[in-house]
């Protein structure tokens, strides 16, 4: 049976700035790589000569995503439609048609029915901390934890009517808390306020220390595929500002720290002591 993976991502740009090595890596090694977008991105701030041509901040990021995912070989995309939330205490969070206000019994029976189409070994996702406490993020993991189940049950009736499909893996990408530490210790001396952090200063770091750490269970080397994420990151100038630092000290410190992508497993519950460096591994 051919390999195949599926990523369920919040935004576009989290398939390239976060998890694109990854998808690099494997699309190149001759999986079938997919991918469900489930917002259109509306609240990435953008600078207004780039919409240009575009009658939305959604249409442009559509098209920065669909050029991404040209670069990074995808065998499948599905933009799922729901509205950025914005991070949390703004006003897209209270918005009916956004990603966090649905209930996620049904985002989950969406995602479960893409799941029973695409029929994937692996299914990635954020971890449950959203990596940095985006509603979106932590809605797109809860709804995916849920769907991964809700695929296989054979009594459950989803939209498509595909046969029910129990994927081998579910993983939680998660940031290395090392780095963060690394932020923190630094940036006292540069007058850096790392409870409001960012582009636009909505990221606490602080909070992401104090939340503890999610095991690693594998880490992905993609240092040979390096270039094609970083041709699909660079296919979403609207947002190269949020995505990671690319000069002074944090870039630095962000360099330290790539090359690899980190996951949690969820499902199986793994073994104690559990290390891969592939998604596959056991399959």
């Amino acid at each position: 049976m051919k390999k195949t993976l599926l990523a369920i991502m919040a935004h576009p740009d989290d398939e390239s700035f976060g998890i694109g090595g990854t998808l690099a890596r494997y699309a190149s090694e001759g999986v079938d790589v997919h991918l469900i977008c489930a917002t259109g991105g509306e609240h990435g701030t953008v600078e207004p000569e780039l919409l240009e041509g575009h009658d939305s901040v959604s249409a442009l990021r559509e098209k920065e995503l669909r050029c991404a995912a040209e670069k990074l070989g995808l065998a499948g995309l599905t933009i799922a439609g729901y509205k950025d939330s914005g991070m949390a205490g703004t006003g897209g969070n209270v918005d009916p048609a956004s990603l966090a206000a649905q209930p996620v019994e049904a985002v989950a029976a969406h995602f479960a029915a893409i799941i029973r189409e695409v029929r994937p070994q692996v299914v990635i996702t954020h971890d449950p901390i959203g990596n940095y406490m985006h509603p979106d993020h932590i809605a797109c993991n809860r709804a995916t934890e849920l769907a991964f189940r809700l695929a296989g049950d054979v009594e459950a009736q989803l939209e498509g009517n595909h046969p029910a499909w129990k994927p081998s893996k579910l993983y939680y990408n998660t940031l290395p808390k090392e780095m963060f530490k690394w932020f923190a210790r630094l940036a006292p001396l540069f007058r850096i306020d790392l409870r409001n952090f960012g582009r636009n200063s909505d990221i606490d770091v602080i909070e992401l220390l104090e939340t503890g750490d999610f095991p690693i269970h594998a880490r992905i080397d993609y240092r040979k595929y390096a270039p094609i994420r970083d041709a699909a990151s660079a296919c979403h100038a609207s947002q190269l500002e949020s995505g990671p630092p690319n000069s002074g000290l944090f870039a630095l410190i962000f360099r330290l720290f790539a090359g690899y992508d980190l996951y949690m497993q969820a499902h199986p519950e793994p073994d104690p002591g559990l290390r891969e460096d592939d998604l596959f591994s056991s399959l």
